[in-house]
């Protein structure tokens, strides 16, 4: 179940236009716990105070609001949802290479603001569990040992040799260069051959 929005990071150079913002943020009961002005403070105030969602304008000074997102998803991962007037797909396409979870057109609705915040939240939601499996895979990955390429192995004893010139058995080999374990037993043939006094008939 999604948790309710709670707090909420506005960033936005416009007083008024932050001041509407906030205005339709309590209409879905969002507390607005910090007001950036410019990308830089954005970032700062997201590290500093762990919102739920960050409300990010693009076009502000020191650091722009897609540069931004980058930055808080490289250091603090939080979802971002931006606030634009550009509705064109290249616009869309930017914001999501950004890291954006949604984008809202300016001036927003209280039931635009509450829809795109519920989609970026899934968005950074999935990415984050992503992310994890993709370290548990990674972490996996690196434990795995394989054996790739030519083993010179003797014709006669079947004893591998290593690249210090060390012959070994078969079974000692495979062992220190995989995850193989070995339980030795004896085939039909050798048992034949070791033991023909079993199998007179």
């Amino acid at each position: 179940m999604e948790c309710p929005i709670r707090k909420i990071l506005i960033a936005e150079d416009d007083a008024l236009v932050g001041t509407v913002i906030e205005y339709e943020l309590e209409k879905i009961g969002a507390q607005v716990i910090g007001k950036a002005r410019d990308g830089m403070k954005a970032v700062e105030l997201t590290k500093s105070l762990r919102p739920d969602v960050v409300l990010m304008d693009i076009e502000m000074p020191e650091m722009n609001g897609l540069d931004a997102a980058c930055e808080i998803q490289k250091t603090c991962p939080t979802p971002v949802v931006v606030l634009t007037v550009d509705s064109s797909r290249k616009a869309a396409l930017q914001a999501a290479n950004a890291g954006v979870g949604a984008y809202v057109i300016k001036p927003p609705k209280a039931q635009e603001l509450e829809r795109a915040i519920t989609i970026a939240r899934a968005r950074f939601s999935d990415l984050m569990e992503l992310q994890r499996l993709n370290a548990e895979l990674k972490e996996a990955l690196l434990k795995v040992k394989t054996l790739s390429g030519l083993l010179p192995i003797c014709a006669n004893c079947k004893k591998i040799r290593d690249t210090r010139g060390c012959w070994h058995q078969i079974e000692y080999y495979i062992q220190a260069h995989s995850n193989a374990n070995f339980s030795h037993g004896i085939c039909p043939e050798c048992a034949k051959k070791l033991y023909p006094e079993l199998f007179k008939t």
